[in-house]
């Protein structure tokens, strides 16, 4: 198991998901995915692949999970192993452009 951790700017992204109504769904979505990378970062339903235009604060490798697939703005997770073993920080949530 993965302790997950959030910046300021995933918690303000998840925050905005949860508060509006009209995107439960994608919320939920979203949430289910974090559930998966506490678990097991390489779930198959993540989808799970280096995203190489982003690095961590410290050079980390940052990798995008799906928490959608194939609807229109489908909503991604973006993240890096630590800052410590065992922990996983995730640096964005935000829909597919």
């Amino acid at each position: 198991m993965f302790e997950i951790l959030l910046t300021n700017e995933a918690r303000k992204q998840l925050n905005r998901l949860r508060a509006d109504k009209g995107l439960e769904k994608r919320y939920k979505a979203v949430k289910k995915a974090i559930g998966f990378l506490s678990s097991s970062p390489r779930h198959k339903s993540l989808r799970t692949h280096e995203f190489a235009s982003l690095r961590g604060p410290n050079g980390e490798k940052v990798f995008e999970a799906y928490a959608e697939q194939s609807t229109p703005a489908a909503y991604r997770v973006f993240w890096y192993y630590g800052p410590d073993k065992n922990q996983i920080t995730i640096i964005s949530i935000t829909p597919h452009p």
